[in-house]
């Protein structure tokens, strides 16, 4: 990004750098799920989805790094030319950490069996 978008985009927020990378991570999950939950899977092709996932979160502002996981035993075999899965909450597992300025938020999406509910949530912030 831009010296001077950047510049602009800090004006819009009143917050800490904790905060701000805690919105950036919470917008980045957002993104992971709502744009994958529904694309067909398969055990043959979730290494590919996994790193598709990575690899397009990647490019957005302040990610460090990302790590994908489908859960294969969520995945059936197919019975037929029609018959498919689509990719669901329950399936994802993602470890994403997020740096703005001087603080680094890791941020975890799991299927949280007690809750029944693919939950995104805060696992650190730490000053760097």
């Amino acid at each position: 990004m831009g010296d001077s978008r950047e510049q602009t985009a800090n004006g819009h927020f009143d917050c800490s750098d904790s905060e701000r990378a805690a919105f950036e991570a919470g917008i980045k999950m957002g993104t992971i799920y709502h744009q994958f939950v529904g694309i067909p899977v398969s055990a043959d092709n979730a290494q590919t989805l996994e790193r598709a996932i990575e690899e397009g979160c990647k490019v957005q502002p302040f990610v460090e790094s990302v790590r994908v996981r489908i859960d294969r035993a969520r995945l059936k075999s197919k019975r037929g030319e029609f018959d498919y899965v689509s990719l669901t909450g329950e399936m994802l597992d993602v470890n994403l950490v997020v740096r703005y300025k001087t603080s680094r938020v890791e941020a975890r999406m799991e299927f949280v069996e007690d809750m029944s509910y693919p939950l995104m949530f805060i696992k650190s912030i730490e000053t760097v």
